[in-house]
């Protein structure tokens, strides 16, 4: 037996999502400052195995959007992961899933604030970052469509700047790197890491999941939506890292502070470069949008269920939007701006989400032939994945990551103990 999908009305957001806007929406969440900002880190991680680490974390995102798109056809209900835990596994895992995402896009919705400021207002990129961040909650407040219309429009940016540089380093004269030998120095451990860093760049797709309550026929729009979403991203990350790192080499990637605009710098095409700062920018804005998007809606899921002040669950009479979690989400994410560092947000946020990922498939697990279970091996596979990149990453991510994780188990415990609902 199906469960019902929630009613539209006076209480319930509205339907106006159809396949090409989840896209849209899933594209401006992965096709983001990621690809602009995490190459560097994971060639110093994994060298010359940066391509087999983005191999692998692609796997990862796949077993992840596979196990997502079958509960998320099974509940489209907003709050992804949380309501499939919830489900499936029991209300702990459940809220730890929630805590998890809730906690660790948090971050990295600030990570992308202060990739903003940073091309924007070099010197103030902690004052850009907050202003952006205020501009983009009030966007996301006057409805989900007009989200969607300005990501759609930002996708568009980000993707014409990419193909620039791809076709720029392509066709562009010859360098010193790209004669080098860059299949030589690669580890399991550095492999594994460069995965788990650049998987903060494909994780995006969950923000389809978590609108379940505001697409068209979301049985069949939000499977066909991730998988759409995510094949487009494989190939677009792909592309650009096999041609930057073919222009700089792994040694002068892994020091670049903006890879691909010395890509095209070290292709012969220095003009571009200007073009290449902007659309960073234009896609750290797109993945900000999508992000406090997402963190909005599995707000608004925990607090309908007492995990978060149920104030918080209300919605809009007007926008039909849950007003008072976008809010609240753009309130804490305003702080973290403002006081976080941008790197140690990326693995902290990479911690978080593998951890969210890691109960979907826990949950997938547990579905049957009736109800669209995938073969075995994808939750299997997904969720040992998971845990392996987590740990793969610098152990100051791992650690801090796992003290939320406890301290969100704990905060439950506590809440559970006093009586609380």
């Amino acid at each position: 037996m199906n469960t019902p999908i929630p009613p539209t009305g006076e209480t319930g957001l509205q339907r106006r999502l159809g396949v090409s806007d989840a896209v849209v929406i899933g594209l401006g969440a992965m096709i983001g400052a990621g690809i602009f900002a995490a190459l560097a880190p994971a060639a110093a991680a994994g060298g010359s195995g940066l391509l087999l680490g983005l191999a692998l974390a692609a796997l990862v995102a796949y077993c992840n959007a596979t196990s997502s798109a079958r509960l998320a056809a099974r509940y489209p209900r907003s709050g992804g992961t949380y309501v499939y835990g919830r489900e499936r596994l029991g209300d702990f895992w459940g809220y730890l899933a929630g805590w998890g995402f809730v906690v660790g896009k948090s971050a990295s919705c600030a990570a992308m604030a202060l990739t903003v400021g940073s091309y924007v207002w070099p010197g103030q990129e902690h004052a850009m970052a907050v202003a952006a961040v205020v501009a983009l909650t009030a966007v996301n407040y006057a409805g989900v469509q007009k989200s969607a219309w300005l990501t759609r429009g930002i996708v568009a940016g980000v993707l014409a700047v990419l193909a620039a540089v791809v076709t720029a380093c392509l066709t562009g004269g010859s360098s010193e790197a790209a004669r080098l030998d860059i299949g030589t120095d690669a580890t399991i451990g550095g492999v594994f890491q460069a995965a788990g860093l650049l998987f903060f760049a494909f994780a995006g797709y969950a923000r389809i999941a978590t609108l379940g309550e505001e697409v068209r026929d979301p049985v069949r729009t939000i499977p066909r939506s991730i998988r759409i979403a995510l094949g487009i991203t494989l190939v677009v990350y792909g592309a650009v890292a096999v041609t930057v790192l073919s222009v700089l080499g792994p040694d002068r990637l892994a020091d670049a502070t903006a890879p691909l605009a010395d890509a095209v710098r070290a292709a012969g095409v220095p003009g571009l470069v200007p073009v290449v700062q902007v659309g960073a920018a234009i896609a750290a804005l797109g993945s900000l949008l999508a992000l406090i998007l997402g963190v909005s809606r599995t707000t608004l899921a925990m607090a309908r269920d007492g995990h978060f002040p149920r104030s918080l669950a209300a919605v809009h009479p007007r926008f039909r939007v849950p007003h008072r979690a976008e809010l609240a989400v753009g309130a804490v994410v305003v702080v973290l701006a403002a006081t976080m560092d941008v790197r140690g947000a990326i693995g902290f946020s990479s911690f978080g989400v593998l951890a969210y990922y890691a109960v979907a498939h826990a949950a997938a697990f547990t579905l049957t032939p009736d109800e669209g279970r995938a073969p075995r091996a994808v939750p299997v596979l997904g969720l040992i994945g998971c845990v392996a990149l987590a740990f793969a990453l610098p152990w100051t991510s791992a650690v801090s990551g796992a003290a939320v994780l406890v301290l969100g188990a704990a905060l439950y415990g506590v809440r559970r103990a006093i009586g609380g609902t």
